[in-house]
């Protein structure tokens, strides 16, 4: 049977079952858990050094009531850092290259966002849809765009996550193709082609951080505007 290159994006079924609540489970249960002892091991403490500096750096131009947000955003982070890394191990699944997964995570929390300016500060939200010293005629118009903007931006957030990371695994998969095929006919020609592959997976390990980052560092810049 000939596999289509988008073939690894399926989500994989057991019985009928979809295996995707298993592949999003995984990562909380692989985290450490705290421990009683007084003196925690490396791991726990390079996880909570992580954490921590994460958290000062999303926040720390944030107002102080923008600081509920820490626990969700942080716990987003470190999950779509493990899916994504996860994702890369052979013969697993990817459920961050799906949009419909993206879109679930990312219009939640903007309209969550777009909602906390409304009831707070109304007119500083409203005040976002026409930039100050804006010609009269132009006002119907610059409304209209900003509008959009703002409607576009969960868009924006599940598509840049799923393009990056379905563009990774899609290339991955055919430099890894061509150098098995390569492998009998031209073993040099193979051999640099495999030192490719390990430099593009070595990539695909930073963008699969990059992004995660990117996702919640774009939701709180969207907070900052609320808040």
């Amino acid at each position: 049977m000939t596999l289509s290159l988008f073939d690894q994006f399926i989500s994989p079924t057991l019985l009928g079952v979809p295996l995707i609540a298993i592949a999003l489970t995984l990562p909380w249960v692989m985290f450490p858990q705290p421990t009683l002892r007084w003196v925690n091991n490396r791991l726990l403490t390079l996880q909570g050094w992580f954490i921590s500096q994460f958290t000062q750096q999303i926040f720390q131009p944030i107002n102080i009531p923008g600081h509920k947000w820490a626990l969700l955003l942080t716990s987003l982070m470190l999950f779509l850092i493990s899916i994504n890394m996860l994702g890369l191990l052979p013969y697993t699944y990817t459920p961050t290259t799906q949009l419909s997964l993206n879109m679930a995570f990312a219009v939640p929390l903007w309209l969550a966002t777009v909602i906390i300016g409304a009831r707070n500060q109304p007119t500083h939200a409203l005040g976002h849809l026409l930039p100050e010293g804006t010609p009269t005629p132009l006002i119907p118009v610059l409304i209209i765009i900003e509008t959009i903007s703002l409607f576009i931006r969960p868009l924006a957030l599940g598509v840049r996550l799923t393009a990056n990371l379905t563009a990774g695994h899609l290339l991955i998969q055919l430099i890894a193709t061509a150098a098995f095929v390569l492998l009998p006919i031209m073993p040099m020609t193979a051999l640099l082609t495999s030192i490719l592959l390990l430099l593009l997976t070595l990539l695909e390990i930073a963008v699969a951080m990059i992004q995660a980052y990117v996702f919640v560092l774009l939701l709180s810049l969207y907070l900052q505007e609320n808040v």
